[in-house]
């Protein structure tokens, strides 16, 4: 019983915690707690309009989470997925302004060109690190800024609108490169909630009951050990970052398909950081992301309305999410330690008693 409740209480725990170290910032600069939560809440959910605009930040975000769960599995910190979530729109933004296909077939052609863009993003760092030795976290950074500088000539020259050059954004994409929308009351795209059902199921099967999942987890926990029992480590790294990239990719596609219509300067928005706090969030838990996303997407969307209606800047919601990640890291570095001395008690307990 004590093993059931105790895993539960370290996840309960860091939450009840860091709302009340919020609520005690809310109350320091004279505002209600119950109101600002209550705002949010309403932000976020007063109708289906508001509804949509936290789906269509969630559904960027899930893919990004979902991809970076392979990764750390492992044992990669893919800081690059923001670059590689960028360089999907790029892709993605070439085949809409580029090929005349019809709707039906431009669309999936769209998708494609998005995930090889990702793909072959994240490949980069996966050779920079296993063939000139370049840490995956550097190699990211670099990349980053590298897919940035990229997307800004594009838009402020080979892509620039007919009006003249622009760091802002590309000519708008014709109606049929363009996801459609469930309704117009309802602007979110079944197309993109049917990919992220879709790859958190195959990410999900992959990493329980495949032979790749199994050599992801043996690469995370030990590669050195891993590849002296046979293991191929370098390949096994190399397709974990592709398989990142691709979903980071389908990411940025949505971004410019369907949010945008467009390619615009900052398209990833931070949303490839932001996903890297949620899979430290759920521990490499791909059941929880879909549920630590949507939170972070409703208190985003939902934190709109705090300037209207308390005075608060919005940048509050930030402090929120912040503050959850800095609490559940540190109750996920108790829960380590606890289980590294319960581990290291069972021998010790078992030799004492023979």
């Amino acid at each position: 019983m004590e093993r059931r409740l105790l895993p539960l209480a370290l996840t309960i725990a860091p939450i009840l915690v860091s709302l009340v170290i919020t609520a005690g910032l809310i109350l320091a600069v004279g505002a209600q707690p119950n109101v600002v939560f209550e705002k949010i809440a309403e932000g976020a959910f007063r109708n289906s309009e508001a509804f949509a605009q936290v789906l269509n930040f969630w559904i960027p975000l899930t893919l990004c989470s979902i991809g970076l769960i392979v990764t750390f599995t492992a044992g990669l910190w893919n800081i690059g997925v923001e670059g590689q979530m960028l360089m999907g729109a790029v892709f993605a933004s070439w085949a809409a302004l580029s090929l005349p296909l019809p709707h039906i077939l431009l669309i999936p052609v769209e998708i494609g060109m998005a995930m090889l863009g990702g793909a072959l993003w994240a490949l980069v760092v996966g050779i920079l690190k296993t063939r000139l030795g370049v840490n995956e976290i550097f190699g990211g950074v670099a990349l980053n800024a590298l897919a940035i500088q990229i997307s800004l000539y594009l838009i402020s020259g080979p892509w620039q609108p007919p009006e003249g050059g622009s760091v802002r954004s590309s000519p708008p994409f014709q109606a049929d490169a363009l996801l459609p929308p469930l309704a117009e009351t309802f602007r979110v795209s079944l197309l993109a909630l049917i990919i992220v059902a879709l790859a958190a199921a195959g990410v999900w099967l992959a990493l329980r009951g495949t032979r790749w999942g199994l050599q992801l987890k043996a690469t995370g926990k030990n590669a050195r050990s891993a590849l002296l029992l046979g293991v191929p480590t370098t390949r096994t790294s190399l397709s974990a970052l592709a398989v990142c990239g691709a979903v980071a990719g389908i990411a940025g596609a949505y971004r410019v398909l369907f949010t945008y219509g467009s390619l615009r300067q900052g398209v990833s928005g931070g949303i490839g950081f932001l996903a890297l706090l949620v899979v430290l969030l759920v521990s490499v838990r791909i059941i929880w992301v879909p549920l630590v996303t949507i939170l972070f997407a409703a208190i985003l969307v939902g934190s709109s309305r705090l300037k209207i209606a308390t005075g608060l800047d919005a940048s509050l919601a930030s402090v929120l999410q912040d503050i959850v990640v800095l609490v559940v890291l540190l109750f996920n570095g108790v829960r380590a330690r606890f289980n590294e001395r319960r581990e290291k008690a069972v021998p010790e307990a078992g030799a004492a008693h023979e």
